[in-house]
């Protein structure tokens, strides 16, 4: 049963494939976050820059995969709607995570202003790509002029949210709970060791993510979901797997801005990924394949940011069903957005 033609397989050995990937990306996307953590400690380095550079691009490789395939086998709607609905997913995950940990509203123990910057970044290359798309793209030297802007403004927003807090004219003032504990835990391991450990559960990843999104895709087909369905919701599903555990572990290790950085910087990696599908697919600007279904995409994913946002700035621990309520209303707004998209 090759994997590479997923779609010839049965139903049943697709779902298996999917549910083993799914726990091996579970496993190494825990002990990724943890090994991290220890290497952030010990090199003395930022982990709001962690969680961005280093959490958000490792657990990005599975977008890598499938968008390139999605691209090269001419279903750019699969390769964009991946893209979008892990943008959107990754920050349904957070509030998820906010529920599941249960301690305090995960914004209320926020103190960093560059996870503000993040989200507020974050949002304006959402509504950048529902503009593109609305008004279409053309072709400079067989590049969409769309996907290359967007690539560049992601790449621009992450450089600017980097090192931001060292540059802010203000800061918050932290208790104890929302501190957490100052240092990790030092494991009796090697610095290179460590970063061993860093490059397998990377790898395992990227081999897992892959699985998941071909055999998800596989899985669609022979249940007769539209493409641009699939690529939101299960693709984007599947494929930001690695994202829940990398959240969950930072948040239970007390690293809230970890986990922030860690969804904001996949996310700006993930929407630079349009001009990798650009480049692959070859009718030509992939951006103007896309439609109404795309644009509400963007746009709700820019909207789940925003609320995430007034919940940094309101800073309250306020929570309902052990959430906060930021949580809970990113919840329900991706409740109807899913519901509004099944209808398009």
């Amino acid at each position: 049963m090759p994997l590479t033609d997923a779609a010839s397989n049965p139903l049943w050995a697709n779902a298996a494939i999917f549910l083993v990937a799914g726990i091996v990306v579970w496993f190494a996307g825990v002990r990724l976050t943890r090994n991290l953590d220890t290497l952030a400690a010990r090199l003395r380095i930022d982990r709001v820059f962690v969680g961005m550079l280093l959490l958000g691009g490792i657990t990005s490789l599975p977008e890598v995969a499938n968008v390139a395939t999605a691209s090269v086998m001419g279903n750019p709607a699969l390769a964009a709607n991946n893209l979008l609905g892990s943008a959107a997913i990754n920050v349904v995950l957070l509030a998820v995570a906010d529920a599941w940990i249960g301690r305090h509203a995960v914004t209320g123990i926020v103190a960093r202003p560059s996870t503000m910057m993040m989200a507020t970044l974050c949002m304006l290359v959402l509504i950048a790509v529902a503009l593109a798309i609305t008004i279409g793209d053309v072709t400079v030297f067989g590049v969409g002029v769309g996907g290359l802007a967007i690539c560049a403004l992601s790449i621009g927003c992450f450089r600017l949210a980097t090192g931001y807090d060292a540059r802010s004219p203000w800061s918050v003032d932290m208790d104890e709970t929302e501190r957490g504990a100052d240092d990790a835990e030092d494991a009796p391991i090697g610095t290179a060791a460590l970063w061993f450990r860093v490059a397998i559960d990377g790898s395992l990843i990227f081999a897992a993510g892959y699985a998941l999104s071909q055999t998800g895709d596989a899985i669609a087909e022979q249940t007769g979901m539209t493409s641009a369905l699939v690529g939101f919701a299960l693709i984007g599903l599947a494929t930001s797997t690695p994202e829940l555990a990398t959240i969950l572990t930072a948040l239970r290790l007390r690293r809230p801005e970890m986990a922030f950085g860690q969804v904001l910087g996949t996310n700006f990696v993930n929407l630079s990924l349009i001009l990798l599908g650009d480049v692959l697919f070859a009718g030509g600007p992939l951006i103007n394949e896309l439609g109404t279904f795309e644009v509400v995409s963007a746009l709700l994913g820019a909207a789940l940011i925003g609320i995430f946002l007034v919940g940094l700035l309101e800073h309250r621990d306020r929570t309902v069903l052990k959430m906060g309520y930021d949580s809970a209303a990113v919840i329900l707004l991706f409740v109807l957005g899913l519901g509004l998209l099944a209808t398009l």
